[in-house]
């Protein structure tokens, strides 16, 4: 069976969506870490018996002290790739050289990296925005496209753009698991 850790810093909507959907695919989920203690997807992972860990981003002196904790917790669970799912942190590249991830973000890269990317793709003059999977490297959202949805901004208020675009995230992350996985 081929196994995924998922970093998370919220919610963890998209962790409930994979622990839900991954199983009738023959993939489990190893462990999920966060790099925050109040997070919402603590008791998430704990609903789907995954095991979690409380990275604190806080308790380091570094941003690479930091990434070098991270990467050794995602090593020692061994995952066949690792899953950033709403994990709000810059990743360097004391992580991003050793591990192999994959990044759902909320806009068609190139166009958009980084913070907000919904509110600057929704002002921004293209006709439709969308959402991507990409592999993580040292650059920030700048690593080889997996897989992207795009969607028509026509007929839509900004509410319901990103109403759409977070639906859609669900979908494609899966998709995109599905095919970095595919692609071993």
């Amino acid at each position: 069976m081929k196994k995924i850790v998922v970093l998370f810093s919220g919610a963890g909507s998209n962790l409930a969506w994979l622990a839900e959907h991954l199983p009738l695919h023959g993939i489990g989920i190893a462990a999920a870490v966060t790099n925050n203690p109040d997070a919402g997807g603590i008791a998430v992972a704990r609903s789907f018996g995954i095991p979690v860990e409380v990275l604190d981003h806080r308790m380091f002196e570094t941003r690479e002290a930091y990434d070098a904790e991270l990467a050794a917790v995602v090593a020692s669970h061994r995952p066949d790739v690792t899953v950033l799912a709403g994990f709000m942190r810059v990743l360097t590249p004391v992580f991003t050289d050793r591990i192999r991830a994959i990044n759902l973000h909320p806009s068609l890269l190139p166009r958009h990296k980084g913070l907000d990317a919904i509110g600057r793709s929704w002002e921004d003059d293209h006709p439709e925005g969308g959402v991507s999977v990409h592999w993580v490297t040292g650059e920030l959202d700048g690593g080889a496209i997996i897989l992207q949805c795009v969607v028509p901004k026509a007929g839509l208020d900004r509410r319901s753009y990103e109403q759409r675009i977070r639906r859609l995230e669900k979908r494609v992350l899966l998709e995109g698991v599905l095919a970095a996985l595919d692609r071993e």
